[in-house]
């Protein structure tokens, strides 16, 4: 049975993918880590340990302490944060990195998962389609530590042997927990606004197609990749992912055909500037040829389990109040 840490563990993706490992392996086979005691449902489920990522010589205590052979590297600062703070976006991203990756290196751990993103596209990128090989000169630090990181991750590999992989994650959209920061944020906000105001203001234009997902499917294609065989991977930098793609103006009247009196409005800030570098839609036939990736939700699949599950969620906390 392998031991498992994740890294960023109270983090969007970080905490639904301990909550998912913990239920295949069990609680004691999983350790969360995050800098702080920030998720309470993930500290009290299972073993968790305070853990910052830019220290070396935390993550390799703790890889000791628990006889750890996989590690998930899920802390990140993500694009809209990363433009505020681009030096602590680039000294977290790259340098939490570089100590798994040489962890591994050293034999102390035998597999590792680390998140790319479409960030590293930029305004040169073929927008509709884009193919796994193609041209990336990315216009955020988070994007830069994106794109730098996949090279990085190639030649662990190539020169290491290192067993890394990688997906280029999409928007991810989520009722369990909010995001952290990111250029997509609104496809979570505005299911959250439509339930508890009935109006929400977009940070982004009504057109602006971007690549999404739905966490189950998210967390789907990572455990798929990291289960898959690795003579059938073919890509060691980070593969295309792709789900859904769609505007503001879609995903707003996939809402309105449940909440009727649901209304929007659009006042895009330097979050527009962001999402117009990047693709509208992904070419991720290689994912699903190599690990046999499929994704399950589509648009209005998942505004009715999002709509679902908040409306619960919200009608709880007003009985607990």
């Amino acid at each position: 049975m392998s031991k498992v840490l994740i890294i960023g563990a109270g983090g969007q993706i970080g905490s639904e993918l301990t909550y998912k490992l913990r239920k295949i392996h069990g609680d004691d086979n999983i350790v969360a880590s995050d800098i702080r005691f920030s998720n309470i449902d993930i500290t009290k489920s299972g073993v968790f340990e305070v853990l910052d990522a830019k220290d070396y010589d935390a993550i390799k205590n703790c890889v000791i302490k628990h006889n750890i052979d996989t590690v998930y590297l899920m802390a990140a600062m993500l694009s809209a944060t990363g433009e505020k703070h681009p030096m602590m976006a680039w000294d977290l991203n790259m340098n939490s990195l570089f100590h798994v990756l040489n962890l591994a290196k050293d034999g102390m751990i035998k597999k590792v998962f680390w998140p790319s993103s479409i960030a590293v596209f930029g305004p040169t990128t073929p927008s509709v389609d884009t193919p796994q090989h193609t041209i990336m000169e990315p216009t955020t630090v988070y994007g830069i530590t994106k794109q730098v990181g996949e090279r990085w991750c190639e030649y662990y590999n190539k020169q290491y042997g290192v067993d890394v992989r990688s997906i280029r994650y999409p928007g991810i959209i989520s009722w369990k927990t909010m995001p952290g920061g990111g250029t997509t944020d609104y496809a979570v906000e505005i299911y959250h606004k439509a339930i508890t105001h009935k109006t929400y203001e977009c940070f982004l234009s009504e057109d602006t197609q971007l690549p999404m997902m739905f966490m189950n499917d998210a967390i789907k294609a990572t455990l798929d990749l990291m289960d898959a065989p690795e003579d059938c991977l073919t890509i060691r930098s980070s593969y295309n992912l792709s789900a859904v793609s769609f505007t503001p103006r879609e995903i707003f009247e996939s809402i309105k055909a449940h909440i009727p009196d649901f209304s929007i409005s659009y006042h895009p800030d330097f979050r527009q500037k962001i999402a117009d570098s990047w693709p509208s839609s992904i070419d991720d036939s290689i994912a699903r040829k190599d690990w046999k990736w499929n994704h399950d939700f589509n648009l209005e699949l998942m505004t009715k389990e999002m709509i679902f599950q908040l409306e619960k969620k919200y009608q709880s906390s007003e009985k607990v109040s």
